[in-house]
């Protein structure tokens, strides 16, 4: 018979991530959509850069200007938001660089290609590498390799060689100014999404704990898939919120009022988060049914303010706190039964009204200048990234290396074999590779899909786009859709934008039929998908394995610090600022150790590997430990003074497990009731990572359960 647990147990498993939320199943892809990051105006105004250009081309009949609408488009592809001076360099650089390199290739096209290969190779690996500076620089170096592409498709004189740099930095520059000048997004609006998005993550921790907690007995599996799916999309959530905002500030180099804002707004949702981590460890402790009754009823009551302060953030409304003040002291409400949860309610509740009094009119007004992480000199800027990453040991030299070796012979055969849609094989190949196995078959498959569905639906609205003004307003509906849904997933943005290709190619090269464009671009792009994913298994290839233990390794290092600072720090401010460092490291430790494991299980034989198996069994052990220490951290009273001893054991046994040093001695003393379940975990991670030196566990008959109601739970099954 299906027991309680087997449908939650089928949800965790079925559940399919995106990229903002990878999900609970590590060996799945994340390509589900996500459909918030939907962005209306921006499709808008990149249709309008590009779009006003096509319609006086068609007016005036002037080929030049689809080059500019041609380099206002691919701009377009390169803002991906951040702060105004962050986009204007990117942008300002890539139409400078985007014409000259165009010019200069279509002038050494004539030289064969013993010249021609060589060059476009090495522009391949400086385009590729330059994603070590940043997500911007990365998007214009992908988009400078489509430019790369186009520019081989035919020579140039030198007449037409400066009209072409001429023209690509008018059109890049046009959409520069559009975006930054004339139709300028908000500065502070995608930093405060983020935030919102932190929030909204709260929400749905907290309703899923309120779910587990309804559950008649959940196992240790639905409580592992909680803390794959919740913790880490929140701690990632986190991170990128923090990014954002420490960017724009640096790039104003002050902390105005929205700013200090943002940060205040995320210090209180960290807080939160990790205080609704200590809740969960509670819930999954198996406690009795009084305390999963009072937790059931905080978390149903907590639930709603969190979706209502997110809202706030993200609409920039403003809240009315005396209407709200009754829900919130109201949620905290009850709990004197149960001490511990009644002061972790109450910190949550506190962090809560602060969250709530921040989106009031006179909720946050000092404003400063930035003194953590102020602006970075030039060399520290851009030359210290290049110089850290050119070691064979870095993913990122590795992929630009890739990418350059792969890209020569297919540069070769379009350049001998030369046709009007050659030039969409070396795109693929050299867009479709990425700097891991799992990202490059993820991307391979979503563009081939995309591909293949986009092509359809393209050909079918050629058919019924007879004139050039027709395919013109389909373009510019087609720009509106693809670029709105470019942050809803990967796969969905390149089937919104291959019918916008169909089109351009239509409109820009007459002749050809639609279903002959369609056919060699799915061809082509089945071919270069192939490419990738066999040269990432064949040229210098990232073996998985070994990237699990080194990230492994970082998390038990973490860990130790995490219990370390609470565990052995004397009490005050300084042991505070500590604990808040070290459980963001032990956070992001996690979440690096589990895009690994997620990556090595997508890998062909990978998966198997006794080293991933033992990885997956010690990642959902320290979810635990991490998780038990936050208790412990909250409620420092719980620990036991006398436990001195096992507190010192605890911390070395995992400096140990990640120094890779013989493990301490472990003591000959009874455990004390407050760390029954944390030696129990610390244990099992010793079991599983130095099976051969694990001594037998001590009796444990007196093992009572904890002050707060813990006792040691069941044992961590692989996922």
């Amino acid at each position: 018979m299906e027991s309680p647990t087997d449908p939650a147990r089928r949800r965790f498993a079925a559940g399919r991530g995106s990229l903002s939320r990878p999900g609970a199943d590590l060996r799945r892809l994340p390509t589900g959509l996500d459909l918030r990051g939907v962005r209306l105006v921006e499709g808008v105004r990149a249709a309008f850069a590009f779009g006003v250009v096509i319609l006086i081309n068609i007016w005036v009949q002037w080929p030049p200007l689809l080059t500019m609408a041609l380099a206002a488009n691919l701009a377009c592809f390169c803002d991906n938001g951040g702060p105004m001076r962050t986009r204007l360099r990117v942008l300002t650089a890539f139409s400078i660089l985007g014409g000259l390199l165009w010019a200069g290739l279509g002038l050494l096209q004539p030289h064969g290609l013993l010249v021609v290969v060589p060059a476009a190779c090495a522009l391949i690996f400086a385009c590729s590498y330059a994603r070590v500076w940043s997500v911007q620089a990365q998007a214009a170096g992908n988009v400078l390799v489509v430019v790369l592409c186009i520019a081989l498709d035919r020579p140039l004189t030198l007449a037409q060689a400066a009209t072409t740099v001429a023209m690509f930095a008018a059109g890049g520059l046009w959409a520069t100014f559009l975006a930054l000048v004339i139709w300028r997004l908000h500065p502070y609006r995608p930093a405060h999404r983020a935030v919102a998005e932190v929030w909204r993550g709260l929400a749905r921790l907290c309703g899923d704990l309120e779910r587990l907690v309804a559950l008649p007995e959940p196992d240790a599996e639905a409580f592992d898939g909680h803390a794959r799916d919740h913790r880490r999309g929140v701690r990632a959530s986190i991170e990128t919120a923090r990014t954002m905002i420490l960017d724009l500030a640096r790039s104003r180099e002050r902390v105005s009022d929205r700013t200090g804002q943002a940060l205040l707004r995320l210090e209180s949702a960290e807080q939160i988060f990790s205080a609704l981590i200590a809740v969960g460890e509670l819930i999954d402790s198996r406690p009795g049914p009084e305390r999963r009754a009072l937790a059931k009823l905080f978390l149903r009551r907590l639930r709603p303010l969190l979706v209502t302060i997110a809202r706030a953030i993200r609409d920039d409304a403003s809240l009315d706190l005396a209407r709200l003040e009754h829900s919130i002291t109201r949620a905290a409400e009850g709990l004197s039964a149960d001490p511990t949860l009644a002061a972790l309610a109450g910190r949550i509740v506190g962090r809560v009204r602060i969250g709530a009094k921040l989106s009031t009119p006179e909720g946050y007004r000092p404003g400063g200048t930035l003194t953590e992480g102020g602006s970075l000199d030039r060399w520290t800027r851009y030359v210290g990234p290049l110089r850290q990453n050119f070691t064979l040991a870095s993913p990122n030299l590795r992929h630009a290396l890739r990418a350059s070796a792969v890209a020569a012979p297919a540069l070769a055969a379009t350049l001998t074999y030369a046709g009007a849609f050659t030039h969409w094989l070396v795109m693929t190949v050299v867009l479709t590779m990425q700097p891991f196995y799992a990202a490059t078959w993820q991307r391979a498959l979503e563009r081939i899909g995309g591909t293949v569905l986009g092509g359809l639906v393209g050909a079918g609205l050629a058919y019924y786009a007879t004139t050039p003004l027709a395919e013109a307003g389909l373009i510019l509906v087609l720009s509106i859709v693809g670029f709105a849904a470019r942050q809803i997933s990967y796969g969905f943005f390149v089937a919104c934008l291959t019918p916008l290709v169909v089109l351009l190619v239509e409109l820009l090269e007459p002749g050809h039929s639609s279903w002959e464009i369609v056919a060699m671009r799915a061809g082509f792009t089945v071919l270069g998908g192939l490419i990738a994913v066999a040269s990432c298994l064949v040229l210098w290839p990232i073996w998985e394995p070994d990237q699990v233990r080194q990230e492994l390794r970082r998390a038990l290092k973490a860990h130790a610090g995490f219990a370390e600072a609470v565990l052995l720090a004397p009490a005050g401010e300084a042991r505070e600022a500590a604990i808040l460092a070290r459980t963001r490291a032990a956070g992001l430790g996690l979440n690096d150790l589990e895009a690994a494991l997620s990556r090595a299980l997508q890998q062909p034989r990978a998966g198997r590997h006794p080293e991933v198996e033992s990885a997956l069994v010690a990642d959902a052990t320290l979810r635990r430990i991490s998780a038990r220490l936050t208790v412990l951290r909250h409620a420092p009273e719980a620990v036991d003074p006398e436990a001195e001893v096992w507190r010192a054991w605890i911390a070395a046994t995992l400096a140990a497990l990640g120094a890779d040093r013989p493990l301490p001695a472990r003591p000959d003393l009874d455990r004390r009731p407050s760390l029954v379940r944390l030696v129990s975990q610390v244990d099992l991670l010793v079991g599983t990572l130095r099976p051969g030196e694990i001594r037998a566990p001590l009796p444990t008959g007196h093992a009572d359960a904890d002050p707060d109601g813990i006792v040691p739970g069941p044992s961590v099954r692989t996922p």
